[in-house]
């Protein structure tokens, strides 16, 4: 083998490893936007779980409120004490 030819074949090898890892970064900023979305429905979960506790009077005032109230904790999936 001459010099050229192990020349183009670092070339080669140093460019594919650039392609894998391009290709790595990319899922894994994939996989962070969605768990950065879990994170925010989490997040969401929890304040609209501290309001329906805490305006549950509110909700047992109205007609048909307890099923409101009750379809709503299921939604956000508040734990009813």
């Amino acid at each position: 083998m001459d010099l050229l030819s192990i020349y183009l074949l670092n070339l080669i090898v140093t460019i594919g490893m650039f392609i894998v890892l391009i290709f790595r970064a990319w899922i894994e900023l994939k996989n962070y936007r969605l768990m950065w979305k879990e994170l925010e429905w989490r997040q969401t979960y929890r304040v609209v779980g501290r309001i329906l506790k805490a305006e549950k009077e509110l909700f047992t005032k109205v007609e048909g409120g307890e099923e409101l109230y009750r379809l709503l904790c299921e939604m956000f999936k508040v734990n009813q004490e």
